[in-house]
């Protein structure tokens, strides 16, 4: 077994795309059209099996999760290989962090947060 997509709650695809593929770095992987307003929108960081399904919110239900999916902590976390690179990418793009990078016993970390603000660790794992 494995873990293929994870949905992520967004206002609206178009800008969400942005993020992920401009700013953060991920591949576009589908964006069908479903019909009624709704999409099939899948982005991947480039060589991940792993990915998020953005999907737009609907209802105040779905709307009022918008950015608090980990209910204020670090709910996901993207890995790299190049921790440094990666995050002057970043940096450049205009992505929000909430701190300075730091060394942890399992490798080097800093907090971001997603166009949502759903809090994030990019992360290069040392162990």
């Amino acid at each position: 077994m494995r873990i293929g997509l994870t949905a992520l709650v967004v206002h609206e695809y178009d800008e969400a795309i942005r993020f992920f593929v401009d700013a953060v770095g991920f591949t576009l992987v589908t964006d069908d059209d479903m019909g009624g307003g709704k999409r099939w929108v899948v982005v991947a960081p480039p060589g991940g099996d792993a990915a998020l399904l953005l999907a737009r919110a609907v209802g105040d239900e779905q709307a009022s999760a918008i950015g608090r999916q980990a209910g204020g902590r670090v709910g996901h976390f993207l890995f790299t290989d190049d921790f440094d690179g990666q995050y002057a990418r970043m940096v450049a793009a205009g992505v929000s962090f909430l701190e300075s990078p730091r060394d942890e016993i399992y490798g080097k970390v800093v907090v971001w947060q997603d166009l949502c603000g759903n809090r994030w660790d990019l992360l290069e794992d040392r162990r």
